[in-house]
């Protein structure tokens, strides 16, 4: 996800670029000392969100982001009392300075699950997925990924060697994929069942995927996956 950070002040910027340095799917894009300056970058630089202070000198905060066509703004600021004004301008949410680290990470999460419902399949396709990787959005077929795998607030996959991950509950993916021919064998795995090569009935059961990955079935997954596999 793109950021652009938009603070009159030298220090506050650095500061919340020191906060967003370690999240790996974040990139600041750049950073503007003015209303003025953060138009120019947003044309130019096309940020996904905008980390954007009220009080600075000419046009402020609330006015920038009064204009149309902007991209997601939250706005970071010294100052409680704008707040219900900048929700009337139309904020994805509302930062006070000093900002937590939990905070803005809620924030920034709260504009990439907007994005990816906005980015997301069409009734007609629930087989693409939307995956934010680095500063791209990679579009990627379901039917050609043999597992999905909880990874605390996502879901991994491998796909050409590379291990991505998905912003979407594994419950959820469960869901629209199902019809597509998915089975979920544990809590934190959901497999294509075109995938499996092979039932192991030892140790409780496992599927053996094709390159040897074996993925544990769940007691209670296990009725429905020895059906689903007629073993």
């Amino acid at each position: 996800m793109k950021v652009l950070v938009v603070d009159d002040e030298p220090v506050a910027r650095q500061r919340i670029i020191r906060l967003l340095d370690p999240m790996p799917d974040i990139e600041v894009v750049g950073q503007a000392s003015s209303a003025k300056d953060a138009l120019a970058c947003i044309g130019r630089l096309a940020p996904d969100v905008v980390l954007l202070d009220i009080e600075m000198p000419g046009v402020d905060g609330l006015a920038l982001a009064a204009l149309p066509q902007l991209p997601p703004i939250v706005f970071v600021t010294a100052h409680a009392s704008h707040a219900l004004a900048a929700f009337q301008v139309g904020a994805h949410d509302y930062l006070v300075k000093p900002v937590e680290l939990a905070r803005l990470t809620a924030a920034l999460d709260r504009v990439r699950d907007r994005m990816t419902r906005a980015e997301g399949p069409t009734p007609a396709e629930p087989w693409r997925l939307v995956v934010v990787d680095g500063s791209l959005r990679r579009f990627v077929d379901a039917r050609e990924i043999a597992c999905f795998l909880a990874d605390e607030k996502y879901v991994s996959f491998v796909i050409g060697g590379r291990t991505l991950l998905l912003r979407e509950s594994l419950d959820a993916l469960e869901e629209r994929l199902r019809p597509l021919g998915f089975l979920r064998a544990n809590r934190g795995a959901l497999v294509r069942k075109s995938a499996i090569e092979a039932f192991d009935a030892s140790e409780g059961g496992s599927l053996v995927l094709a390159g040897g990955d074996r993925i544990p079935v769940s007691r209670r997954a296990l009725a429905t996956i020895r059906q689903a596999l007629g073993a």
